[in-house]
């Protein structure tokens, strides 16, 4: 029963960062993590940072607007120089993982922490892994695919106009 429980706070919870995702990550291929926008080495990576969510939203330079405060997860909207990301934090490695594995099927960048994670473009990650340390993942092509009608071309959860 408590099993179930998690996978449903973790579906619910994971909704709307992933719409925040898809709002953030914008729709280019993904650039390689250690590398800046001018294809230069990026900086040294400082030791993984830990800490409250308010904690590494300082560190990350943010100011955060929390979105979701349960046990389990809390999570906040950041924005800095660099670009929007989502910051979240977790009560527990294994749901932190389970988070990261499903969320990972949306794409984007993340960059994960111990019992935190960062998610947004491969830009704002690399800017973040700067100041938080961490290891960047990614997850699967955002990209669906087309009707073959020519009509609505795009990203899923993206409409042209």
């Amino acid at each position: 029963m408590r099993k179930e429980r998690s996978r449903v706070i973790l579906a619910a919870l994971a909704l709307p960062l992933t719409l925040a995702l898809a709002l953030t990550a914008g729709c280019g291929a993904g650039d390689s993590a250690d590398r800046d926008a001018n294809d230069n080495k990026a900086p040294e990576v400082p030791k993984t940072a830990t800490g409250s969510l308010e904690q590494l939203a300082s560190q990350a330079e943010c100011e955060p607007n929390i979105q979701t405060d349960a046990a389990e997860l809390r999570q906040a909207n950041c924005a800095t120089g660099d670009g929007k990301y989502v910051l979240a934090t977790f009560a527990t490695d294994r749901g932190q993982r389970e988070w990261i594995n499903e969320a990972k099927d949306y794409g984007g960048s993340y960059l994960v922490g111990r019992r935190w994670v960062a998610v947004g473009d491969a830009k704002v990650v690399a800017a973040l892994r700067g100041r938080l340390g961490g290891t960047v993942e990614t997850g699967s092509s955002h990209h669906s695919g087309g009707s073959g009608t020519g009509e609505n071309e795009g990203h899923s959860g993206h409409h042209m106009s």
